[in-house]
């Protein structure tokens, strides 16, 4: 399928109990012509790539909402712009109510919409397109979803809490009488027709989701964990019930299927709760965000919400308060710590012309900025979309998880008859053969291994945000473990990215200023890192550049131009060997042996060319990268920087950072080959980078990394993103890689376990139903609760 073809979207699903839901939906929307799904249990959200030409929205909701479940809607709160009265929120009003599924209400007087649509159908950005082709302006209160989500989510926990306490009071006398029972004190056994009264409505009434979705779940064509409690309890219920109505002399178990619901409803709440923690990471970063801003309007300051913030809006921020967006500082100094974005501890200074990032905490001075991101624009914002759609998509190790679960819920079943048979066949006794048949439905679990991967994969991607690691999707966190070889870029990712001009050597009669000057003016048409250099060295002089004719590049190698009708030559040593003009070797290598790198400036007579000097520019390596290096060494990654440079200063780079492979000279276009060529030797393969000519490289690459620094191609192209300008990020990226896949192998073997030693116990009659209801609900808490332990890991730093 041509993905480019495809419109993405997120559903959020409400009702899923167990895996096999979550598979069941998965397999139901991937029959469909041109789509393709992946729906995360543990997050509650169903991914869907598909084609708008072959299936719409309506059908994707309409098959869940038949297969037994509900896309839980949303509520989003509007900015509005250009109202002038009550006609103009009637207009605003008609143009929302007109999409599919919404209702909306607009205050005039607050200038705001509340609209409730389903995800979907409808997006956030068709809202404020209905609004702007109405003649106005609109945009999100993006704080507002998060909220309306954690509030529904909180409603529906109290609910299932109250619902809890309900059966646990009515399971409770039932409970007591079969300690009773055990004790050999038969005078406090409850009447059969009072157990019986006490244990209906919990079977009936609380215990009524379990025949609901058992009954969606059969009807699709699947079966889940709902099938496996509705059809053990029932089998004790009914039991007990016939007992009791035809008065036969045999003991009833009207305490087990009572128990079995109020156990399985406290394991559901735990797991909720528990569920809720591995988001924490991302509602950290939504509460850092301040809900007001002090802006500068017609010399005036005033306070307002920081959602209605603008583009090129001033606002002003005092020492110790929060950055409400994105910006540039005007007027003032100070240092900001950026802790949240980067996880870098110390602050960073800031003076005019510096960048400031959304929830960045001011320090010090007083700080004027113009505001360049707002709302969903903002450097945060982007961070919190990056980890949501990380902690919603699924890993390659969940495949297996995935296949048992699909199958899991049948094969039980199958045990649990056949426990029935055979026990009843040995014994004779066939309340003794019930009894056990009903301990294997409901020791049985397949929420655990749902749970398994996705969990550890939410506070994994969390935990990755908060030391400023980013990663694009599960399976490039899994991949990140697997890596052998990392290939690093030299410029702006070994170094600091920022050359500067260190010596000038001129030739004949020209002074450094007149040298200087004649690069600068050929430079001034190129985008080179090397070429800013120089630039910024001519700015710095206060030099005129002279207009020049006929520019070209030569990638990765150098330029030429005509500067007053004369044709010049700048570029590399072996750029101008190509164009036969004689260069000083001994020179050039002493600069070289330094790290520095040179470039020549020459020009073109009738007769030959002439060098009219040197210019050496360094890039300063950055502090961190010899440890960087060690430690990525140390892990038993093998470790090779892939430059253009040339190899006498790569040579002495390599020395300096402990590299013992590299390659040198390396056009731009020619470093994915060379990715390719590493990866063809069977290494998993890593790439770090920064600028454009590493894109596709790190396309080439099993797993790519881009500095966060670098451009946005870079960081599109890239599988994770280090939002700190530092090497050791990627230390950082592969530790907690090979954290989070340990949790997972520890959650996929406990729940393998726990079901295959389990199911035979409760078959031969060794454990109760009720203890099995007990473990079942605990299980799934035990493999959450492991995986938030990720949130203790630590990098080797901290």
């Amino acid at each position: 399928m041509n993905s480019s073809l495809f419109k993405q979207i997120e559903l959020p699903i409400e009702g899923m109990t167990c895996a096999a839901c979550a598979a069941r939906i998965e397999k139901t929307l991937n029959k469909l012509s041109g789509v393709q799904a992946s729906v995360n249990f543990a997050n509650e959200k169903a991914h869907v790539n598909f084609d708008e030409n072959q299936v719409g929205t309506d059908t994707l909701v309409n098959v869940i909402e038949h297969a037994g479940f509900h896309i839980a809607p949303r509520t989003v709160r509007l900015q509005l712009h250009k109202m002038t009265c009550a006609a103009c929120a009637r207009h605003i009003e008609k143009a929302l109510t007109k999409l599919p599924a919404v209702t909306v209400t607009v205050n005039v007087t607050t200038e705001t919409a509340i609209v409730n649509f389903i995800p979907g159908l409808v997006t956030v950005g068709n809202l404020i397109d209905a609004v702007v082709k109405a003649g106005y302006e609109a945009n999100e209160i993006s704080e507002s979803g998060h909220a309306e989500e954690k509030a529904r989510r909180q409603a529906a926990y109290q609910a299932e809490l109250r619902l809890f306490w309900i059966s646990a009071i009515l399971t409770m006398p039932l409970v007591l009488q079969m300690g009773a029972m055990f004790s050999g004190n038969e005078m406090n056994m409850l009447p059969h027709w009072l157990q019986w009264l006490l244990a209906t409505p919990v079977q009936f009434w609380i215990g009524r989701r379990f025949y609901m979705g058992a009954w969606h779940s059969l009807r699709g064509g699947g079966a889940n964990m709902d099938v496996l409690v509705a059809l053990g309890t029932s089998m004790a219920y009914f039991f007990s019930a016939a007992v009791t109505l035809f008065g036969l002399d045999q003991h009833v178990y009207f305490e087990a299927s009572a128990a079995i619901i109020t156990l399985v409803l406290l394991g559901k709440l735990m797991e909720a709760r528990a569920k809720g923690k591995t988001s924490e990471a991302i509602e950290a970063l939504i509460k850092l965000q301040p809900k007001t801003a002090r802006i500068e309007r017609n010399g005036k300051i005033s306070e307002v919400p920081a959602s209605t913030l603008q583009v090129n809006d001033v606002f002003i921020v005092r020492p110790g308060e929060n950055l409400p967006v994105d910006g540039v500082v005007m007027e003032g100094s100070s240092s900001v710590n950026e802790s949240m974005l980067t996880g870098e501890s110390l602050p960073i200074g800031k003076q005019p012309g510096a960048k400031v990032f959304a929830a960045t905490v001011n320090q010090q001075g007083l700080l004027k900025c113009r505001a360049t991101s707002v709302g969903a624009q903002t450097q945060l914002a982007a961070i919190i979309h990056l980890v949501e759609e990380a902690q919603g998509s699924k890993a390659p190790i969940q495949r297996m998880a995935d296949t048992i679960s699909g199958i899991f819920v049948p094969i039980v079943v199958g045990i649990s008859i056949l426990t029935l048979c055979i026990t009843w066949w040995l014994t004779g006794g066939f309340v003794t053969a019930l009894i056990n048949a009903v301990a294997v439905l409901v020791i049985a679990c397949p929420c655990a291994l749902g749970l398994a991967t996705p969990t550890a994969i939410m506070v994994g991607t969390g935990r990755g945000a908060q030391i400023g690691v980013l990663v694009k999707n599960a399976a490039a966190l899994e991949h990140a473990e697997k890596i052998q070889t990392v290939i690093i870029d030299k410029t702006g990712t070994l170094t600091e990215g920022k050359p500067e001009v260190t010596d000038i050597v001129p030739m004949e009669s020209l002074n450094e200023q007149g040298l200087l000057q004649i690069a600068a003016s050929l430079e001034q048409g190129s985008e080179h890192p090397l070429a800013r250099a120089v630039l910024e060295s001519a700015k710095k002089l206060q030099l005129q550049l002279q207009p020049i004719d006929d520019f070209v590049a030569i990638t990765g190698s150098g330029i030429t131009a005509r500067l007053h009708g004369i044709k010049y030559l700048l570029g590399s040593p072996k750029f101008l060997k190509q164009h036969n003009i004689a260069i000083d070797e001994q020179k050039i290598s002493s600069l070289q042996a330094e790290g520095k790198t040179v470039i020549v400036v020459a020009l073109i007579t009738k007769n030959a060319g002439k060098v009219l000097g040197y210019l050496a520019i360094a890039d300063q390596l950055r502090d961190t990268s010899f440890g960087a290096i060690k430690a990525l060494q140390s892990l038993g990654i093998e470790v090779i920087m892939l430059t253009g440079d040339n190899t006498v200063t790569v040579e002495t780079i390599a020395k300096r950072t402990g590299i013992t492979q590299y390659r040198a000279e390396v056009l731009p276009q020619d470093k994915a080959a060379e990715v390719t060529k590493i990866k063809a030797s069977g290494r998993f393969t890593a790439m770090v980078g920064d600028g454009i000519n590493d894109a596709p490289a790190l396309a080439a690459a099993d797993v790519s990394f881009a500095i966060g620094a670098g451009s946005d191609v870079a960081i599109e192209a890239a599988d994770i993103t280090l939002i700190r300008n530092d090497l050791m990020s990627v230390v950082d990226a592969i530790s907690l890689s090979r954290a989070t896949l340990r949790k997972i192998r520890q959650n996929l073997f406990f729940s393998f376990i726990y079901n295959i030693l389990g199911i035979p116990l409760a078959a031969i009659g060794m454990l109760n139903p009720v203890i099995a209801g007990a473990a079942m609900a605990m299980s799934s808490v035990s493999v959450i609760s492991n995986s938030l332990l990720l949130k203790r890991w630590q990098t080797n730093h901290e």
